[in-house]
Parts: structure tokens; C-alpha cells; sequence
């Protein structure tokens, strides 16, 4: 099934490309199909390849799927075109009495923070707040699984010595559990954060349950409330290139960074990308979709409670 997304969406034409179904509203609208409805928070500075990067897996299923783009009021993104973000994105309050099939929050490049110095904490602890009686399951990615197990679990995060930047083995500690349906012993996810979460805080905590992790990277996927959320420190949305646009971007700042480890062909810049995660990202995210959101959703959206 195609996924049904505002009209004149950038990443519409951009992943018609790679031969993604997707439609927009004006012809969704003429289909008898009660899609998922699934609104993406995104704390990103570039938006449209944040969307673009989720859309991608968010299509690979045979459910069709409603996105809309929520933005928080008390912050504006300086990347991103304002005309992209008023044709696209909605504000929390206007969306406040809707509900929703599935959420993704994204990271958000506040991580060395305190987060109750980052500016629109209040408003987006509010929306996390909200999620847990309006929304079937959410997924909090990278910076906002550090915040939600803060905010939700008293979670502390922790600010590493040096950036953990990379590709990275983990390994399922329950790969019996619906969301690693399909998946390998080994799988890998990119990671790129100054802080983490330690799996001792977790497991301290009866409501929250540790389902993956890495040697090097540490904590990966933590469940809370039988998967109504989902905290996952890495980012298997990114696309091949991501790492390297942050570490040409580095590089050209001068600041001091090292190569991301095991993503380049023999660790060779110069030889590019060996791409290893996007077959276990496309099964995380339909898993996500199929077992936690569309197995789980009332037919009638309004009995989300």
C-alpha cells in the first residue's frame, strides 16, 4: 500500500526516484481505506531529510499510512524554509484534540544540554505528556528517547569522552519479541551522540524493559508500558550518506572529529560507504508498524486512550 502524504511534499518527487509508492492527499481522499494515521514530531534542523529519511521506511510495509508533521510553537527551525514548514507542519495546540495511530519523535541537536535549559522542553514535555493517551505507540529516537526516559522514568543521561560516531554491532536481549521479527543474531545501527543512557539506570526501572543492545555503543532499544513506547538511541532512518555529511561538515568547521568507525570501506574515507544497516531498518520499522501500531489501534481512532 502507498503511503498518503500532504500534497507538493518535497520528498514526494524525491522518492518517487527510488520507486517508492507513495500519493498524495487529493487522491487518497478517493480510497475506501482506513489508513494509520502517524504524526512525526521532528526536532531536526534539516527537516526535509529527516522526513524524506522516515517516509522511506515508513512506506515498506502493505499498510497505508497517513503522515502529518507536527512542529512545537515556542521554537523556530532556522534550516528549513518558513514556507516549507507553514505548508507542512502543524502546531501541537491545533492538533492537541486529534489522535493518532503511531508517533515518531526525532533527535534533536541539544543533546549536551541539561534539558530543562533547552528552550522548548516545557511545550515538548506537554506533547510527550499527551502522547501517552492519544497516540497507540510512540518512537522516540536518539536525543528524544534520552528525553522521554528522562522526563517519563527519571532516566539520567550521561556525556561520553568522545562522540560515539559510527556503525555498530548490537544484539537482541529478547529476539523473541515481535519487534525483532526477521532479524539476524548480529544487526548494525548508526550512532551519533556526545551522550548516553547506562543499562544499569534502566533495568533499576520495573516499568521499562531492555530489549537491545551494543558492546561499543551500549544501550539501544528500550520498551516502556508493553510498547506503547519505544526508546531508541541510534538512527537506523539515516540514509548511506548521513555520517559522512556530518563528518565532511565537521572537518570543514575544524573541529576535531574522527572517522566513523566501521562505516567506511576499510575504515578509507576515500573508498566510501559500506552499507550495512538498511535491510534491519526497514524490518524495525514495518515490526513497529505492523505488531505495535496496527495490531494494537482501535478501529475507531477516537478510543486511543
Amino acid at each position: 500500500m502507498p503511503l498518503n502524504l500532504p500534497d507538493k511534499l518535497p520528498a514526494i518527487e524525491l522518492l518517487k526516484e527510488e520507486n517508492i509508492f507513495v500519493i498524495d492527499n487529493t487522491r487518497a481522499t478517493g480510497q475506501d481505506i482506513r489508513p494509520l494515521r502517524i504524526v512525526v514530531l521532528n526536532l531536526m534542523p534539516l527537516k526535509i531529510t529527516t522526513e524524506t529519511d522516515l517516509i522511506r521506511l515508513l512506506s515498506n510495509t502493505p499498510l497505508q499510512v497517513e503522515i502529518l508533521f507536527m512542529k512545537i510553537k515556542s521554537h523556530t527551525p532556522k534550516h528549513t524554509p518558513v514556507e516549507h514548514m507553514k505548508a507542512f507542519y502543524t502546531d501541537f495546540e491545533k492538533m492537541r484534540d486529534e489522535k493518532f495511530d503511531g508517533m515518531i519523535v526525532t533527535g534533536a541537536p541539544v543533546e549536551q544540554m541539561p534539558f530543562e535549559e533547552v528552550t522548548y522542553w516545557n511545550e515538548l514535555t506537554d506533547i510527550f505528556d499527551w502522547a501517552q493517551t492519544h497516540v497507540t505507540s510512540t518512537l522516540y529516537i536518539c536525543w528524544a528517547a534520552q528525553a522521554g526516559l528522562y522526563h517519563h522514568y527519571g532516566i539520567p543521561k550521561y556525556a561520553l569522552d568522545k562522540k560515539m560516531f559510527g556503525i555498530f554491532e548490537h544484539h537482541a536481549l529478547h529476539p523473541q519479541h515481535f519487534i525483532f521479527r526477521g532479524f539476524d543474531d548480529v544487526f548494525f545501527v548508526p550512532h551519533s551522540r556526545h551522550t548516553e543512557i547506562r543499562r544499569e539506570d534502566i533495568l533499576r526501572v520495573p516499568q521499562l524493559t531492555l530489549l537491545s543492545e551494543s558492546r561499543e555503543a551500549g544501550v539501544h532499544l528500550v520498551m516502556a508500558r508493553g510498547g506503547r513506547e519505544f526508546f531508541v538511541t541510534g538512527h537506523s532512518e539515516y540514509s548511506p550518506l548521513t555520517l559522512d555529511g556530518e563528518y565532511r561538515r565537521d572537518l570543514k568547521k575544524g573541529l576535531l572529529i574522527e572517522v566513523p568507525r566501521n562505516y567506511y570501506v576499510n575504515d578509507d574515507p576515500a573508498k566510501g560507504v559500506q552499507v550495512r544497516w538498511r535491510a534491519h531498518a526497514n524490518l524495525f520499522f514495518s515490526n513497529w508498524l505492523n505488531y505495535f501500531v496496527y495490531q494494537e489501534t482501535p478501529f475507531n481512532i477516537n478510543d486511543i486512550r
